[in-house]
């Protein structure tokens, strides 16, 4: 039975959100972030030279000096940005910032990046260019605006960026919760056991043990391999149709003991069939529900034909000769095969009915095993 770490019962499932962290959910550690600053800058340097009135400071710039304070301030705001979703953030989440978005944290934290980065430029060209300090604010404002827009716009990006992560995240969890849920249902079809078969079986053996013990000693032999070959595959999915029909003889075995003459098992599948393979037991529940549901008896004896149609179908086809009383249904059979077929293959269980038969189609399964 499948199940998730904190569940409290098996086959039940908790599904646990949890935010992924910022430093892996980020533009700003990329591999080539330096040709993205670069570009960045190149596009900001443009924008301002070709338009009037936007300017950086409050005083003209040659075009070297422009540049080179607008890469300045874009790698330190791309760069604090990415120290602070690395090591401040992740560090921090959600100890300290419990009531708070990281993205929300990390953009109030960037502030202080975007002041650093836009004064430090204003301060280190008034020196250069030994001009008085009259201007600063004028100066630092026009600094701001830009370092500030150039910070807005990058968490506007990753801020994108993180929810499209986030989204990701959460359609791959989805998708595995329900490939979980469906394994549990899977398993839960598995394990369910045809009473009617393991009832008449001891009724059948009860009857043996005084008249023929010698028949009831076979008999319990025939009943122990059905068993082992049930727990053995009760684990797997598919199996060969080979080991199913040498289970099948033990099977058909009981069936004679216990019906005499007064049924008939037909199997033609051709060799090439038998390397391909089908749900576990299924041909013994199909069986068992054509006996259910049947007459079998010495004026009508109950013939079940096993054939195969191309290599895709394996058929499973009675003479119908319904009871006038049928028995209470336990779930278990036709339904359970149908169901656990639309876990294993893409093709579904045909069930068909005439006058004078009843047939089921259940798919062959095909599987590469080099």
């Amino acid at each position: 039975m499948v199940t998730v770490p904190g569940s409290q019962m098996p086959g039940t499932f908790v599904k646990v959100k949890k935010i992924k962290p910022l430093k892996k959910n980020n533009i700003f550690g990329v591999g080539n972030r330096y040709i993205y600053i670069l570009l960045l800058s190149l596009y900001s340097y443009l924008n301002i030279l070709f338009t009037e009135g936007d300017r950086i400071f409050g005083f003209d710039l040659n075009g070297y000096y422009l540049f080179s304070i607008l890469l300045v301030i874009v790698i330190f705001v791309w760069e604090g940005n990415r120290l602070i979703a690395r090591f401040i953030i992740d560090k921090t989440h959600p100890n300290l910032f419990r009531k708070l978005h990281p993205l929300v944290v990390h953009f109030l934290l960037s502030l202080i990046v975007v002041a650093i980065a836009a004064i430090t430029p204003v301060i280190t060209i008034i020196f250069i260019k030994s001009l008085n300090f009259d201007n600063i604010n004028l100066h630092a404002k026009l600094s701001l605006g830009f370092a500030f827009r150039i910070n807005l716009f990058l968490n506007s990006i990753n801020a994108i960026v993180f929810y499209m992560s986030q989204l990701k995240q959460s359609q791959i969890e989805a998708e595995k919760f329900k490939k979980q849920s469906m394994e549990a249902r899977f398993e839960a079809l598995k394990n369910q056991i045809n009473p009617h078969f393991l009832f008449n079986s001891f009724n059948v053996l009860s009857n043996l043990v005084y008249k023929d013990p010698d028949t009831s000693s076979q008999f319990i032999q025939q009943l122990s391999r059905v068993y082992r070959y049930l727990l053995k595959y009760k684990e797997q999915k598919v199996v060969r149709v080979k080991d199913e029909l040498e289970f099948l003889k033990s099977y058909i075995y009981l069936l004679s003991i216990r019906f005499d003459e007064n049924l008939f098992i037909k199997n033609d599948l051709p060799p090439h069939i038998h390397k391909l393979y089908i749900a576990p037991a299924s041909l013994q529940l199909l069986i068992e529900n054509a006996i259910k549901h049947n007459i079998v008896s010495n004026k009508k004896p109950l013939v079940i034909d096993i054939f195969s149609e191309n290599k895709t179908y394996l058929v499973v086809k009675n003479n119908l000769q319904l009871k006038m009383t049928q028995e209470s249904s336990t779930s278990v059979g036709l339904k359970n095969i149908i169901k656990r077929y639309e876990f294993i293959s893409d093709k579904n269980v045909i069930v068909d009915k005439t006058e004078d038969a009843f047939l089921v189609k259940i798919p062959l399964i095909h599987i590469d095993m080099e």
